[in-house]
C-alpha cells in the first residue's frame, strides 16, 4: 500500500455494480493511499432505466447501498452512500412526454426515497442540481424546485445535499435558496467545483490549478474525481488513483493544512464524520 499517514477523502466517485469495475476501483484508491470515499449513484438509466416511480429509484438506490458496503470493507476508513436524483432525468423525461410539472413531481418523488435511506441509515446526504447544459425556461424553473425540494428535505432529515449544476463561479443565490428552506449553506456542497466557487462549500475537481486556486482561497474545500466508472469511457473525467496522487502533491507542496482542512475538517464540518476516528479505529 502506497501510504501517506493522512486521511485521504475522494468526495464524489461513482461506482457502478452492474457495467463497471466496482471494489476493482476502490483497490485502486486503496492502493495509492486513499482511505474514505463517498459514492455516488449513477443514474436511473445507468442502472436500471430511466426512474419514473418510487420503487425504480429504490432499485437503483439499493445498487448503490450494496456496491458501497462492499468498497467499506476493503477500504482502512469508511465509504458512504449519496443518494439522489440525477438532473438530467428531466431531459429524457420531458423527451418521454412528460410536461417539465410532471417531471419535476417524479423527481421530487425521487428525493423523497433518497432522504428516507438518510433517515433510515445507510446513506449520508442526498444528490440534487439542475442541468449544466441549455433548457428551456419551463424546465429551468422546474428544475430549479426540484433542487429546493432537496434543499427541504435536507433540513428535515438533517443531512447535507450535494448539487450536480452548471459550471460558474457564483452560487451565492443557491444557498441562499437552501437557507430559504431551512438548510445552512455550510451543508450545501457544489459538486465539480473549481477552486473559485462562492456561496455553497466547494468540492473541488483534483486537478492541479483548481486545486491551487481551492488551497489560496483559504475558504473550505473537498477534493473529488467525479469517477463514472464506466469501462465505455475509461478516460472520461479523473480515475480513482488521481485523488491520493494529488493529496500526495500538496504534501510536497508544502499544503500540509491545506489537505488538513480538505479531508478533516471539512468533512466533519459539512457531514458530521470523522475520517481520523474512522480510519484509527477501523469503524
Amino acid at each position: 500500500m502506497d501510504e501517506l499517514d493522512v486521511p485521504v477523502l475522494d468526495n464524489h466517485l461513482h461506482l457502478d455494480p452492474v457495467n463497471g469495475r466496482g471494489v476493482e476501483a476502490v483497490e485502486e484508491f486503496v492502493d495509492r493511499g486513499g482511505t474514505h470515499l463517498l459514492v455516488l449513484n449513477k443514474p436511473s438509466w445507468n442502472l436500471v432505466e430511466a426512474a419514473t416511480d418510487a420503487e425504480t429509484f429504490r432499485e437503483g438506490f439499493d445498487l448503490t447501498v450494496e456496491v458501497t458496503e462492499a468498497a467499506d470493507e476493503v477500504l482502512p476508513g469508511r465509504a458512504w452512500p449519496v443518494l439522489g436524483v440525477h438532473p438530467a432525468l428531466i431531459s429524457k423525461l420531458v423527451e418521454d412526454g412528460y410536461e417539465p410539472g410532471e417531471a419535476r413531481d417524479v423527481m421530487q418523488t425521487g428525493l423523497d426515497v433518497a432522504a428516507e435511506y438518510v433517515a433510515d441509515g445507510p446513506a449520508l446526504a442526498i444528490k440534487s442540481g439542475r442541468p449544466h447544459y441549455d433548457v428551456d425556461d419551463d424546465v429551468w424553473a422546474a428544475s430549479n424546485e426540484v433542487m429546493r425540494h432537496a434543499f427541504a428535505l435536507g433540513a428535515e432529515v438533517g443531512c447535507p445535499v450535494q448539487l450536480h449544476t452548471e459550471g460558474g463561479e457564483d452560487f451565492t443565490e443557491v444557498a441562499e435558496w437552501a437557507e430559504d428552506e431551512g438548510l445552512p449553506r455550510d451543508q450545501v456542497v457544489k459538486h465539480f467545483s473549481n477552486g473559485s466557487v462562492r456561496g455553497p462549500i466547494k468540492s473541488v475537481i483534483a486537478n492541479k490549478d483548481d486545486l491551487r486556486d481551492a488551497v489560496e482561497s483559504g475558504d473550505p474545500f473537498l477534493m473529488e474525481t467525479d469517477y463514472i466508472d464506466d469501462p465505455d469511457r475509461p478516460g472520461a473525467v479523473l480515475g480513482p488513483k488521481t485523488v491520493p496522487r494529488r493529496v500526495r502533491w500538496l504534501l510536497q507542496e508544502g499544503h500540509e493544512e491545506a489537505v488538513r482542512r480538505a479531508h478533516v475538517e471539512t468533512p466533519a464540518r459539512v457531514y458530521g464524520i470523522d475520517t481520523e476516528a474512522t480510519l484509527s479505529d477501523g469503524e
